[in-house]
């Protein structure tokens, strides 16, 4: 089969429900375009018939691939994955929830036909609410305010990439890598269209508290070096408002020793506000140091990105940073 026009890949945990009807809606909005495209399913290591529901899809259409992990990476890791494997001379990921609308499909496209390297997206508007709204809000205010980069709310892993963007991306050696904000960071043509998220097809939600806020102290750790500057900022405030209470302490013990009626507090309460105060901000910063010490070990360590288990496309069991290339010739 000759070298596809379009890959999308579709990053897939525990999502039997949603393959069929979303492969149904990408192929609907593609195959007007009249661009050969491959479909690229990277099953996260699913506990479902996720895999077996794709390899079904495979055996009916050849545009289908699929890369099955050899256990849960997560949902970044996943979308490198799907990136390392696509062949196409542009690469779209979108979620395999069908929250991401396959009718904007065409619209990137022709962006990316106008001459475009990467086209973006971001939510019109969020079926999210409450608590959970909130979470996500502050999520990105952090990343935007404490990384530098300029990420606009409602940003998600739901973009088009050409094949010279893509390349760039996969030769960086990060372990773990942000995608979001990779792809500014790298630059090129960019332009962002907005979508109206849809309702989960069916399943639950994977994305819990947690990982939101992983993904969103990845932001932060992979671009900035502000979680530092802020200990530094807190220990030296610490130290000043130290310094001043004990000069305020001496001063009125002189007073005292000169005869005048000052109240000084009790010398073992001092003493127990000053040790518990100091120490909560040097484990604060150890803390601090700790992450950024963890993500240089991890690095250094050389383990893969991912494994393959099996996958449609010959390009060996394993992937990482190190041995798994993109796959276009």
């Amino acid at each position: 089969m000759a070298e596809p026009v379009i890959s999308v890949a579709f990053p897939v945990f525990n999502e039997a429900e949603n393959i069929q009807p979303l492969y149904d809606a990408v192929v609907h909005a593609l195959e007007p375009l009249g661009l050969s495209f491959e479909l690229i399913f990277v099953d996260d290591g699913s506990t479902d018939r996720s895999l077996e529901i794709v390899k079904g899809l495979r055996q009916r259409d050849p545009r289908v691939e699929y890369v099955s992990l050899s256990r849960s990476f997560g949902h970044q890791r996943a979308l490198v994955a799907g990136l390392r494997h696509a062949r196409g001379a542009a690469v779209i990921t979108m979620d395999g929830d069908l929250q991401h609308p396959p009718s904007v499909l065409p619209e990137m496209i022709r962006l990316w036909r106008e001459g475009y390297e990467v086209v973006y997206t971001h939510k019109r508007s969020n079926h999210v609410r409450g608590l959970r709204l909130l979470q996500i809000r502050f999520g990105y205010y952090l990343i935007s305010k404490w990384s530098g980069l300029r990420l606009s709310f409602g940003q998600s892993d739901f973009r088009l990439l050409d094949r010279k963007v893509l390349d760039v991306i996969l030769a960086i050696p990060e372990s773990r890598k942000f995608l979001r904000g990779l792809v500014q960071w790298v630059g090129f043509r960019q332009i962002g269209i907005p979508y109206d998220p849809a309702p989960r097809f069916a399943g639950e939600a994977k994305y819990t508290f947690r990982s939101l806020a992983a993904l969103a102290a990845n932001g932060v750790l992979s671009f900035s070096m502000v979680p530092l500057r802020l200990a530094l900022v807190i220990g030296s405030g610490v130290a000043a408002a130290s310094l001043l209470f004990g000069v305020i302490a001496l001063l009125l013990g002189l007073g005292r020793l000169a005869g005048a009626a000052t109240w000084l507090p009790p010398s073992w309460a001092l003493v127990a506000v000053a040790l518990t105060l100091l120490a909560g901000v040097q484990l604060m910063a150890i803390g601090m140091v700790g992450e950024y010490l963890g993500r240089v070990v991890e690095q250094t360590k050389g383990r893969p990105e991912f494994i393959v288990r099996e996958s449609s496309l010959d390009t060996g069991n394993v992937a990482s940073a190190d041995v798994a290339r993109p796959v276009h010739r």
